[in-house]
């Protein structure tokens, strides 16, 4: 266990490459002692050096929700990130591919919106959909604040940066809960017009609602509980696509239409 010391000076590190792009490097090279309740007390302290700073806690992201992605990082359940107000750029956009690092890669998945707050423990799909407003297509954008992919194991390094989120880009086409089946939405990413990856949403824990009572019940454990309004981002249900410089991005959802956005130099 790393001394409460050690995990400050990581975060300070890890908000630095944030604002600063000083990437520093991974933490289970420089500390391979951290482990993953480590791991989350960086997280937390740098939530809070955010907090501090101005910035809005919009919501969370959850990572890992394949077996497969699971076993490629060591952990044995799904991480999660907090999502912030800078964290989200509205669709259409053009984005700066120098405001990122060279991690920079997206995903499809289903934001939900929540009209109620959820608390853990004991958060069942039942609760998720009772407590959801209305979900929306959506596209994250993979990055991370190291110079490179450590050695150890990927579930450290990924938690304590914020379960390695860049952004998120949301449509506008909301759809509530009893118009779709959100375990059967069909989506695919295409890159300058080339489909680079599809998936069905049934990928993400069998059903997405499923991934955010995990969620829930897991953020109970740090005595945090998922607000009214929060987006709660649950899952991909495509592997990941790495985007170059003066790329078109469309993610096309056959319930929602598409959402885009474009990666300038």
């Amino acid at each position: 266990m790393l001394t409460q010391q050690a995990c400050q000076t990581l975060a300070d590190g890890l908000y630095r490459a944030t604002y600063e792009r000083e990437y520093i490097a991974p933490i289970t090279e420089t500390h391979p002692e951290c482990d993953l309740s480590d791991a989350y007390r960086i997280a937390s302290a740098v939530n809070k050096r955010k907090l501090s700073a101005g910035l809005t806690v919009k919501g969370h992201k959850i990572g890992l929700t394949s077996q497969v992605m699971r076993d490629l990082s060591g952990s044995n359940e799904p991480d999660f990130g907090t999502l912030f107000d800078d964290m989200f750029i509205p669709e259409g956009s053009r984005v700066s591919r120098s405001g990122f690092n060279r991690g920079v890669a997206v995903e499809i998945e289903i934001a939900f919106v929540l009209k109620r707050p959820l608390r853990g423990p004991r958060v069942t799909a039942v609760d998720v959909i009772r407590a959801t407003d209305f979900v929306l297509p959506a596209i994250e954008i993979g990055d991370f604040r190291y110079t490179h992919y450590g050695s150890g194991p990927l579930v450290v390094d990924s938690v304590a940066d914020a379960a390695w989120c860049g952004g998120i880009i949301v449509g506008g086409t909301p759809r509530g809960l009893d118009q779709i089946d959100v375990r059967n939405i069909n989506g695919s990413i295409a890159i300058n017009g080339d489909i680079r990856a599809e998936g069905v949403s049934s990928a993400v824990m069998g059903n997405p609602a499923a991934s955010v009572a995990w969620l829930a019940n897991k953020l109970a454990e740090f005595d945090v509980e998922l607000e009214a309004g929060h987006v709660v981002m649950p899952g991909s249900f495509t592997g990941l696509v790495r985007v170059p410089a003066n790329s078109e991005v469309v993610a096309s959802f056959d319930e929602f239409g598409d959402v885009s956005f474009f990666m300038s130099e």
